[in-house]
């Protein structure tokens, strides 16, 4: 999770455009302002090319749009609800013997209490007791950069601002009013 979280900020600190991110397990949702010059193509190439590995990786990507704030809000909480759904997923396959298929079919139509219950009595896992880390996400900030270069042709160094954000994680619940509360600046900016 970390990697992606790392990945994920280079993404955010270097695309001026995205005013949230929201990860959960392999996946990451990046909110874009309502009038954007950013091509989502560039995420997926930022993203990538910001893995520290040998060689990168490859995602994909899909552009939704959401006609109001009120279904952005909407989406990252059914994110944020959906999250028992990957960890007991992989405990079934990876402890519990199941293939993903077999997997599958188990969770549909189980809501997030049945998937705690499935981890807590087959597991012992205690899903709200993990780190809020692995439970759920969200992001922003901003900081100035300042260097001095030396232009050709000119005698002395020319200093160069360039705003940079400062990109936070925060593991936090985003279904509640708090964090939208704490940040109105994300839906106003989305509008």
């Amino acid at each position: 999770m970390g990697l992606m979280t790392r990945s994920t900020r280079s993404v955010m600190e270097d695309l001026d455009d995205i005013i949230i991110s929201y990860g959960q397990s392999d996946e990451f949702s990046f909110v874009f302002k309502r009038i954007s010059v950013v091509l989502f193509l560039c995420v997926a190439s930022q993203l990538s090319s910001s893995y520290p590995l040998l060689y990168p990786p490859g995602f994909d990507g899909r552009v939704v749009l959401y006609p109001s704030n009120r279904n952005l809000r909407d989406f990252l909480s059914w994110r944020q609800a959906d999250s028992p759904c990957i960890p007991v997923f992989w405990r079934l396959v990876q402890k519990g013997g199941l293939t993903t298929t077999q997997a599958e079919d188990r969770l549909k139509r189980t809501l997030a209490a049945d998937k705690n219950e499935i981890l807590f009595s087959e597991f012992d896992i205690n899903y709200n007791k993990e780190p809020v880390v692995h439970r759920n996400r969200p992001n922003e900030e901003e900081e100035t950069v300042t260097k001095s270069v030396k232009l050709p042709n000119e005698e002395e160094e020319v200093p160069v601002t360039r705003t940079r954000r400062r990109v936070s994680a925060h593991h936090c619940d985003v279904i509640g009013d708090e964090f939208w509360e704490e940040h109105p600046n994300i839906l106003k900016d989305h509008c």
